[in-house]
């Protein structure tokens, strides 16, 4: 596996990091925190930094870049770091903004649980019963005796619920926060192959039917 040694100068850490990794996530893997999550829905981002040193290494600006800093203005070599993809090994010097952490870890991770109770709290019924079915493998039936026998034992097994569907909440969202212009072409052609396969299926069926008056 090919690595890139990175330094963040602002925090005095460095080390090193996987190439295909983002910015961000190397920033998240020395607990570094940018000033705020940024939003890509409108096209908010939090995690603008410089690269000293190690530019070259990193993947070209993205339309999202492109757009944010022709609004906001750029100085020389400044990225995005959730845009930024580290493509080649070498070393990456990043110096990030000055900001004041108003909130210790421990916060942050409440807040983050409290989000995913509040996501999974607004999930319609049936979906949170086939989350505990598809973890659980228990029936209907048996979930509500679960549930009347051991109300302790069924809280547990709730938060590991919710744990699970943040996860894969959180996997989701970064999955769709990275730019498209990084999306591997294989999986664009699996999704284009799978529409197809469908499409077939749906035309077959339809000349199966009898034809009225047959």
């Amino acid at each position: 596996m090919s690595v890139a040694e990175i330094k963040f100068e602002r925090e005095d850490r460095d080390g090193v990091i996987a190439v295909g990794s983002y910015l961000i996530d190397a920033a998240k893997r020395f607990g570094i925190s940018f000033e705020g999550e940024c939003i890509q829905a409108d096209g908010t981002h939090y995690c603008s930094a410089m690269i000293t040193s190690g530019a070259p290494n990193l993947s070209p600006l993205t339309l999202a870049e492109s757009e944010h800093f022709a609004a906001n203005g750029r100085k020389v070599n400044e990225r995005l770091a959730c845009q930024a993809k580290i493509e080649r090994p070498g070393e990456i010097v990043v110096m990030t903004k000055d900001w004041k952490e108003e909130t210790t870890d421990q916060t942050k991770v409440d807040e983050q649980n409290e989000k995913y109770k509040k996501d999974f709290a607004e999930l319609p019924l049936e979906k949170k019963l086939a989350a505990l079915a598809q973890l659980e493998a228990i029936a209907l039936g048996e979930t509500f005796s679960f549930i009347f026998n051991s109300p302790y034992m069924v809280f547990d097994k709730v938060m590991d619920v919710m744990a699970e569907f943040g996860l894969k909440k959180e996997h989701q969202e970064k999955r769709a926060a990275r730019p498209t212009e990084h999306e591997p072409a294989k999986a664009k052609t699996q999704t284009q192959t799978e529409a197809g396969r469908r499409k077939r299926s749906s035309m077959r069926k339809d000349n199966a039917k009898p034809k009225v008056g047959e």
